[in-house]
């Protein structure tokens, strides 16, 4: 975790992207959630278990920012998808 939230300030994501991480975000069925913010969504992240799938994350977001528009995410990742309120 540590080395994701250093990566969102070193990557200066912050501003343009919002990351969220905590042990309970709501569904705290589900393990490894992480909530991205971006001005116009909101995605949901559960599942999230190897550095692999954390550093997808970040270069997803990374390239977010720098095309200024939230891209898709990436296959691999989809499928970590969730809807919160369902």
């Amino acid at each position: 975790m540590e080395w994701l939230k250093d990566q969102w300030r070193q990557r200066r994501l912050l501003k343009t992207v919002q990351l969220t991480i905590s042990g309970c975000l709501g569904p705290c069925d589900l393990p490894n959630v992480i909530r991205i913010d971006y001005p116009a969504a909101r995605i949901w992240l559960g599942r999230i278990e190897y550095f692999d799938q954390y550093r997808e994350v970040v270069e997803w977001a990374a390239q977010s920012k720098t095309a200024d528009r939230l891209l898709p995410l990436p296959k691999d990742l989809l499928t970590h998808t969730f809807d919160p309120f369902r």
